[in-house]
């Protein structure tokens, strides 16, 4: 295994170096860690089996817990997902980018292997600009909360390197993630919609913006 460098981002020769590093290890089939707006995450390159199977190894993860894949821009939702109601386009339009993720019914034309998936893809486009830089070259990321299974989410790049540093190739250093907080899941595969996870976003956000279209989430059981 190759020692992992990790990349500062405080000018913008540093910023361009860092996200250079990261797209071409993504390229390569390695695994980075890479900052969001939520917390910091490990990723690996969406359709290539291999390193999604590494980025859930790394974790401690299995196949029965499939990363979300991160995109650049919300018009990708499509292209990785069908049969999207109404409603969750109206919450995409409210907090996209940001921390919200969507699980969708997956495209079936996909040739990808994110573990057992059910016919479904966790969606979500982040509110990062050096994040979404590199999305923008590599295409969606398989990207996962930078921490071993049963940790705490790691909030920068120093408690990222301790959990994960031997497992991936570059850390791309961006600062303390600015919320802190893991995104809210929020399932969109049925006619009525379920919050499977609260993180950065409340219910009560997410309500504000339904109520007026006739339509509310409930909290999963």
């Amino acid at each position: 295994m190759t020692p992992v460098t990790r990349y500062p981002t405080t000018t913008d020769e540093e910023r361009e170096e860092a996200i250079d590093a990261a797209s071409l290890a993504l390229q390569r089939g390695g695994l980075v860690v890479i900052p969001t707006d939520t917390v910091y995450g490990i990723a690996a390159d969406a359709f290539d089996a291999e390193a999604v199977a590494g980025l859930l190894a790394a974790k401690g993860r299995g196949r029965q817990m499939p990363p979300p894949v991160l995109v650049s821009a919300a018009s990708t939702l499509d292209a990785l997902a069908v049969r999207v109601p109404g409603y969750a386009r109206a919450l995409v339009e409210a907090f996209w980018p940001g921390p919200l993720t969507l699980v969708c019914h997956q495209q079936p034309s996909l040739d990808w292997d994110l573990g057992e998936t059910r016919g479904t893809v966790a969606v979500r486009m982040p509110d990062h600009e050096i994040t979404r830089e590199i999305l923008e070259r590599t295409g969606p990321l398989a990207v996962s909360s930078a921490n071993k299974t049963g940790l705490p989410a790691a909030v920068d790049a120093d408690a990222a390197e301790k959990m994960l540093g031997e497992d991936v190739e570059v850390i791309v250093d961006a600062g303390p993630s600015p919320k802190g907080e893991a995104s809210t899941i929020v399932d969109v595969t049925t006619d009525a919609g379920r919050v499977l996870r609260l993180g950065a976003l409340s219910l009560e956000e997410l309500n504000a913006v339904l109520e007026p279209l006739g339509a509310v989430l409930t909290l999963e059981d």
